[in-house]
């Protein structure tokens, strides 16, 4: 069960798919579409299959309102058989969200658990999902709306649901919500990072508030500490991140490696047990003018996608779902490079690794 990275298949061989699919021996209980293309073609051509399984993960898919019009003849088909439904981190916006609520409000439709964190959904979307709950209230018991911006009427409104004795709802997440949260894709969970340090190698100097990390050649003068990185040129941040965080960075030179490590990476010793995607503590994007790889204890992933100017990168990591994903960045446009999906069981600490003289890596504010 390989993942297919494109939506390159052809007519007959999503079909196929579908067929293999449909008539495999295994029970549709969970269908992840991330498996096989993470794109909204891919559930335009899969949704046969999604009418089939209980539950449906599309977070991160590219899913817009198209999707969302395919998804409610799933929810309200009959019989329907979807009881989990997961579109987090997807654009979906109030009218996508609309649209979803005329198949919530079906009388057929069993859905259980929805999932919609980080889909650009305001107050509007809100009194959809609630005039939904109540044409159809005997089902759904788990609503996510976190990360989204429903305001205080749209709170007052979803509360409202859970105190309706017609009302099945029994979980309701409306957590980090605000204006800052209507930034598509993954640059509303922003976060604001400092290098430290108490890590940074001594042919690195640090500038711009600890914000800007040079390759020089004489040695710096620090104090010995720790966690210092005696041979290998990095530096780490500060702050260990768990739950969603989004960073960009800018660098330039020759070549540059940004990732991310558990605080127990080694600091001295071989190049393998202290650099970061050399071993199993780390993973890293490595950075040229020609090409981007992806590392992993000491595994390399070939990237396809070419690099641009200027030289800037954003990483995002939703720590408790085990996703890591880097993508070339540009102030209007994010390309997707390459996800890790790991269990993470520490905080992760972003980091990097330079070179050359003068080359630089820079936390874009």
């Amino acid at each position: 069960s390989g993942s297919l990275s494109k939506p390159n298949l052809s007519p007959a061989q999503w079909s196929a798919l579908v067929f293999v699919l449909l008539t495999s021996e295994k029970e549709l209980d969970v269908f992840d579409l991330k498996k096989y293309s993470r794109s909204e073609e891919g559930l335009l051509r899969l949704l046969p299959v999604v009418k089939a399984s209980r539950a449906v993960l599309l977070s991160g898919c590219g899913v817009t309102e198209e999707g969302c019009a395919s998804l409610v003849s799933a929810l309200s088909s009959n019989p329907s058989h979807l009881r989990e439904l997961d579109l987090s981190n997807n654009d979906l916006k109030d009218s996508g969200v609309e649209l979803l609520s005329a198949g919530l409000g079906n009388p057929h439709c069993k859905l259980e658990t929805l999932r919609l964190s980080g889909c650009l959904v305001t107050e509007e979307g809100c009194a959809s999902l609630v005039s939904a709950l109540r044409s159809n209230p005997s089902h759904l018991r788990e609503l996510d709306l976190s990360y989204n911006h429903p305001g205080d009427s749209g709170v007052r409104l979803l509360s409202a649901g859970l105190d309706d004795p017609h009302c099945r709802l029994e979980k309701l997440n409306v957590e980090h919500g605000g204006e800052y949260t209507m930034k598509p894709g993954p640059r509303k969970y922003v976060c604001d990072l400092t290098l430290d340090l108490n890590t940074v190698n001594r042919l690195l100097s640090l500038s711009e508030e600890n914000r800007k990390v040079t390759w020089r050649k004489e040695e710096q003068p620090y104090p010995d500490h720790p966690e210092r990185f005696e041979n290998c040129r990095q530096v780490l941040c500060r702050e260990g991140l768990t739950g969603r965080c989004y960073w960009e960075v800018e660098w330039s030179g020759r070549e540059a490696v940004i990732g991310v490590t558990y605080k127990g990476i080694s600091r001295r010793g071989r190049s393998e047990d202290c650099c970061l995607g050399y071993n199993d503590k780390s993973w890293s994007l490595y950075c040229s003018d020609n090409r981007y790889r992806a590392w992993h204890n000491n595994n390399l992933t070939p990237i396809d996608v070419l690099p641009s100017s200027p030289h800037r990168v954003g990483v995002y990591l939703d720590w408790s779902a085990g996703i890591l994903s880097f993508y070339r960045a540009s102030s209007d446009t994010l390309t997707h490079l390459n996800t890790f999906t790991s269990t993470f069981t520490e905080p992760l600490y972003p980091g990097f690794r330079r070179w050359g003289d003068g080359d630089s890596v820079s936390l874009c504010q």
